[in-house]
């Protein structure tokens, strides 16, 4: 970044029009606070006129660099500047006495490229330095401390440091002020006037007085907030939205409608009785003459800092040829070469690459990130393969930075550093998510803490949030809002605009032409969208600088992170010259390093990276589509495509990585009937059939599209590059001379002028959507890993994988289906053999206590602990064991409902009904160890501490159990509410949705189905009608149903959650899987009651009749009977009651539960 002294010499007239240049205007880099979005800022200034203006938001620089370079392309002087909260330090009893709440503030311009470095240093400083909880702010012993000779600065009118003490009458202080600014800044201060509203004209004297007796010039300013007077009304909700306040309240900080960006005429005849307050904008416009640029990258010497570059260029050089050619040895020695390769083409590749990343000056980055990802496998860091154009590279192979063999999978370097484009690598690198932090701190041990920064990011107002933010300062109903809301598509990746919203949905502008309160919202909601909320962190990218990082960018902090961030984005901060190092956190790294840790307790070591990569197992298993888990091919249409492919090597993955997106999709049939001989392969030109061999001739990736230029036209590979780029921007300038240079290089190799036309249309098409092959391939090794590791270790494949997803219960029941369909047995959770993870044992898994709803990782942790290798000998033994300050309440109902203290042989109605006895029992156990009266509960002899009596409640019933256990695990583990209904089921042939499913996909349209309910949604259609959405489970999955208007008004009352139900459905299938609309329903239970006939209860004496007559207590049509068993077993006895009952598989069951009960049975 440079300055220039080139300011524009019309800076004082234009037409004959007095000059004017505004010097405080807030862009939408205010937050919650500027309406001025910086393309508006330039356009206005532009239209009016205006030689130069400045942006001074408030307390950052965000938009510095970019303004700077857009300003500079509509030929406007840009000006930098910021409005920064000062602490004056005056003396606290003067501080006291004027009651000075809010900080004052200044406005500072940078002046010089001396001015700019020192304003960045002070903004930075301010973020950095800053007490935690401290409003943002620079003091003003900082300002004594350095150089200030760049800076020009204005007194920030009624919110500066001399106004405010001025207002409360202060003149005193106020002078001292001025005169502590004067001597900091010399002729560079100017005392600021503003006249917005019904400004104070006798305030404005004593301002003038002041700035006259101590000789401060003035200026004049308007500080704007947002483009015409028109937007005020919009502004002020804005205004209310940052504040969490409603429009309506009067006291709430207000702008007025004069805070918008005036025209230069405007300006002039507001002041026309100051014409030096004007003319002093335009003098200030001529001394700022600083102008920030771009820089070229800047990187730490990993060689270490040194003066000459030449050297350092040399020595970095040198030690990533040597770091390259051992790295390779070790590669060749340990893993082999490529079949078809010769250790010398090796070697021929490394030296190629070498050349090209040293002509480019590019040595140092290789040695720092090869650097990081070796300190991260040397501390058992799981680091992906690869990802990106990256993998294409054999230096980066070498070096460790990829695990992917370029040459094994004809991967190109000149797709990821191409010698006739100059442009920095991007190694985007996946680390485990759980330790990825650990690398980042390393990087900022090894190049020190101020050198070192994530990035910061900024999150706009979409359509939905600006109306829910608008609704609500408004005061709308809640309801109201929502149901505007929903009128406007939801796709945070690719939002609508709401002008669009309201041009294609005819309910929102009917809804505006019916109540007025809807229109003003429409209208203020977008004017406020697209503007920024608030400041964050990008998720993965850290830049790493030579110096302290303050001396290149502003810097910021966020509150919810110990790391500085840049306060240019991350397209800025790459222009600022700062390179970017994407740290990202891959879930699938970590599945399979505790898979492999899991396994590794069974004495067996798997080294991943050295698996075969044609395993026959693996290769069979993703050909039956049992991939659940199994990375980027767990879809349903993931799983579809690969029953049809049946893939049996790597590169078939690699393939299907690639294809399975919209457009190249249509492309999976072909590719899988050319592979089984059912179609024969196509010959483009037999000069580059060879290229398209692995992909049955079908052109999939964009390093495909590369080779083909250079076989058939004689491109080099970083030609070809380039043609590859053009073809995917369509620019017709650019594809009319590739094309020319395609065409006459195919001609020269006997190709027709037709059919290399031909050709080049058919790349065209292809590039537009061909796959980054080097990314497909590192991802497919990561996918065929998992499979790997399923295949051979399914227990530990899927303990791990619920472990990583036991926060998603619907995951957590896709795991646990998928291992009762391997005969993997889940064992319930219990306080005696659960752990914070899903924990392995012989082909079973243990259920985690952390994956309960309501049980903390915390507790889960303190559990473990206390119980160490002794398992609690009783419910007793537990309370008194634990600290009831972990286990709480909530805890400890969740535990009792989840069946883990199913251990100890107590009723879970019993322990729920008596839970205030627990909780008691545990608190006085508690107490007295902390008393030291460890024996008070007395020792209960060998068999520990006397058991804890607790009131007698009724077991609960079957559904009741089993809804409270699907409460807290989010689906049903140790039964289904269904399973009392199996004979019912039966005699009605109702399938299951695993079943089902299969019977759609082979042409089946309809059919019957049971189902426990399990969630239901109802919203209104697009033609305003409504439409339920059902969730249902049963013993195989759960699944989802809708029904329209009628069916939803006959069948509104069966849709309760708990409730089971008997469904017909008519079916179609979708590419996500089946789509299900339900045509009847019933209740099961209803259902099943007008099927049984008899009941016969065995008991063995009359003690249970009184009991049993509670739950025969509703009459029916359903007989009877007793039998009385004697202790030989022989039957003595058969007695029928003359009454008839309700009896149902529900009833049977209770009764089967209850205490005296031998047998039931249903006829």
């Amino acid at each position: 970044m440079s300055d220039t002294n080139s300011t524009n010499g019309n800076a004082g007239q234009a037409g004959g029009t007095p000059g004017f240049v505004h010097l405080r205007v807030h862009s939408a880099y205010s937050l919650l606070e500027g309406a001025l979005p910086l393309k508006k800022v330039m356009s206005k200034a532009v239209s009016d006129g205006q030689p130069a203006i400045a942006i001074t938001d408030t307390n950052n620089l965000f938009v510095a660099l970019e303004f700077s370079e857009k300003a500079r392309d509509e030929g406007l002087q840009p000006i930098i500047g910021c409005q920064v909260s000062v602490d004056m330090e005056d003396a606290i009893e003067e501080r006291r006495s004027n009651n000075l709440a809010k900080l004052p503030a200044l406005v500072f311009l940078a002046a010089t490229a001396a001015g700019y470095e020192r304003l960045v240093d002070l903004i930075s400083r301010a973020y950095l330095d800053g007490e935690s909880g401290q409003s943002v702010r620079v003091h003003r012993s900082w300002l004594e401390e350095g150089d200030n000779d760049g800076l020009i600065v204005l007194t920030g009118a009624s919110g500066g440091p001399v106004d405010m003490a001025l207002k409360d009458g202060h003149t005193a202080l106020a002078e001292k002020r001025l005169l502590a600014l004067k001597g900091l800044f010399g002729n560079r201060l100017y005392m600021e006037l503003q006249r917005q509203g019904n400004y104070d004209r006798a305030h404005e004297r004593r301002v003038l007085t002041l700035a006259y007796e101590n000789d401060v010039p003035l200026v004049a300013t308007n500080e704007a907030f947002f483009p015409s007077r028109a937007d005020y009304e919009a502004h002020d909700a804005l205004m209310a939205v940052a504040h969490n306040a409603i429009v309506s309240d009067d006291t709430r900080f207000r702008l007025t409608p004069d805070h918008y960006l005036k025209s230069r005429e405007e300006m002039v005849k507001l002041f026309s009785d100051l014409p030096e307050a004007l003319e002093n904008t335009v003098e200030v416009a001529h001394r700022c003459s600083y102008v920030l640029k771009k820089r070229g990258p800047i990187l730490p010497r990993f060689t270490g800092a040194s003066d000459d570059t030449d050297a350092a260029e040399k020595a970095e050089s040198e030690e990533l040829r040597r770091q390259a050619v051992e790295g390779l040895d070790m590669r060749i020695e340990k893993l082999g070469i490529a079949a078809g390769y010769t250790e010398e083409e090796y070697r021929e590749r490394l030296d190629f690459e070498l050349g090209i990343i040293e002509r480019m000056k590019f040595p140092g980055y290789f040695l720092i990130v090869a650097d990081f990802i070796k300190w991260a496998k040397n501390h058992d860091i799981p680091v992906g393969p690869g990802r990106g154009s990256g993998a294409g590279s054999l230096v980066a192979y070498a070096l460790t930075i990829t695990d992917v063999d370029p040459l094994r999978f004809s991967l190109l370097f000149e797709r990821f550093l191409n010698p006739e484009r100059v442009s920095m690598p991007d190694f985007d690198i996946d680390f485990c998510q759980d330790r990825r932090e650990e690398v980042i701190r390393y990087v900022q041990q090894k190049y020190g803490r101020e050198q070192v920064a994530q990035i910061i990011t900024f999150g706009s107002l979409q359509a939905r949030a600006a109306l829910r933010d608008v609704g609500r300062v408004l005061e709308m109903p809640y309801g109201q809002v929502d149901k505007i809301c929903k009128l406007v598509p939801n796709n945070p990746a690719n939002p609508t605009p709401l002008s669009k919203a309201i041009e294609e949905e005819p309910r929102l502008r009917e809804e505006a032409e019916a109540e007025p309160v809807v229109a003003r919202l429409l209208d203020i909601a977008q004017k406020i969208e697209g503007l920024y909320r608030h400041a964050s962190t990008h998720a993965a990218g850290i830049v790493i600088g030579d110096r302290p990082l303050s001396k290149l960018v502003p810097m910021y902090r966020d509150p919810r992170s110990d790391m500085p961030v840049t306060q240019f984005n991350m397209k800025w901060v790459e222009s600022a010259g700062l390179v970017k190092f994407d740290f990202l956190g891959l879930k699938t790294l970590t599945v399979l390093k505790v898979a492999v840790d899991f396994v590794a307790k069974r004495g067996i070591h798997v080294d991943l990276a050295g698996i075969p990569l044609d395993d026959q197992k693996t290769y069979e298993m993703l050909s039956r589509g049992e991939t659940i888990g199994v990375f980027q091919v767990e879809s349903a249409g993931m799983r579809k495509a690969l029953i049809g492919m049946r893939p049996d090597c790597i590169e078939d993955i690699i393939a299907l990585v690639a294809l399975y997106r919209p457009g190249p999709m249509e492309n999976i049939p072909v590719y899988n009937a050319r592979k089984h001989g059912e179609e024969e392969l196509e010959s483009i030109h037999p000069m580059i059939d060879h290229l398209l061999k692995e992909t049955q001739g079908v052109i999939i990736y964009q390093e495909q599209v590369m080779q083909i230029a250079q076989v058939l036209s004689g491109y080099s590979l970083g030609e070809a590059d380039l043609l590859r780029r053009a073809m995917g921007k369509k620019i017709k300038e650019e594809m009319d001379k590739q094309r020319e240079r395609f065409v006459e290089g195919a001609m020269k190799n006997n190709v027709s002028k037709a059919q290399s036309d031909t050709i080049f249309d058919l790349l065209a098409k292809f590039a537009n959507y061909g796959f980054n092959k080097s990314h497909a391939a590192a991802y497919a090794i990561v996918s065929y890993q998992t499979a790997y590791m399923k295949a051979h270790y399914p227990v530990e494949f899927l303990a791990a994988s619920m472990t990583l997803d036991m926060a998603n219960t619907e995951k957590i029941n896709d795991f646990r289906q998928d291992a009762s369909r391997m005969g993997i047995e889940i064992v319930a959770p219990s306080v005696q053999t659960s752990f914070r993870k899903f924990e392995t044992g012989e082909n079973r898994i243990y259920y985690s206590l952390a994956a309960l709803k309501g049980v903390g990782e915390g507790a889960v942790d303190h559990i473990v602990e206390v119980r160490g290798d002794k398992p609690f000998a009783s419910l007793e033994d537990f309370c008194q064991r634990i600290d009831p300050k972990q286990i709480n309440r909530r805890v400890f109902e969740s535990l009792i409902n989840a069946g883990a203290f199913d251990c100890f042989g107590r009723d879970r109605a019993e322990l729920i009904g008596g839970l205030d006895r627990v909780i008691g029992f545990a608190q006085l156990a508690q107490e007295n160890r902390v008393s030291g009266q460890s024996d008070m509960f007395g020792s209960g002899g060998a068999n520990g501490p006397e058991r804890l009596a607790l009131p007698t409640f009724s077991p609960f019933l079957a559904s009741e159990k089993l809804l409270r256990e699907y409460q807290v695990l989010g689906f049903y583990l140790t039964a289904h509410p269904l399973d009392t209904y199996r004979a019912t089921l039966e005699k009605l042939r109702v399938q299951n949705i695993a079943d089902f499913t299969v019977a759609v996909k082979q042409g089946a349209t309809a059919g019957r189905l049971a189902g426990t309910v399990t969630g239901k949604q109802e919203r209104k259609t697009k033609t305003g009608n409504k439409m339920g959405i059902v969730t249902f489970s049963d013993a195989s999955g759960q699944y989802e149903a809708v029904l329209f208007s009628e069916g939803l008004g006959q069948y509104r009352d069966l849709l309760e959650v708990g409730k089971s139900l008997v469904i017909t459905v008519q079916a179609d299938e979708r590419p996500e899987g089946i789509g299900l609309r339900i045509l009847t329903a019933q209740s099961l239970e209803e259902k099943s009651v007008s099927m049984q006939k008899a009941l016969r209860v065995f008991v063995r004496d009359s003690g249970p009749l009184k009991m049993i007559a509670k739950h025969l207590n509703a009459k029916g049509d359903g007989l009877v009977s007793f039998i009385v068993i004697k202790d030989d077993g022989q039957r003595e006895i058969e007695v029928e009651l003359t009454e008839k009952f309700r009896i149902s598989p529900e009833i049977a069951a209770a009764l089967r539960a209850a205490p005296g009960i031998v047998d039931v049975e249903l006829m």
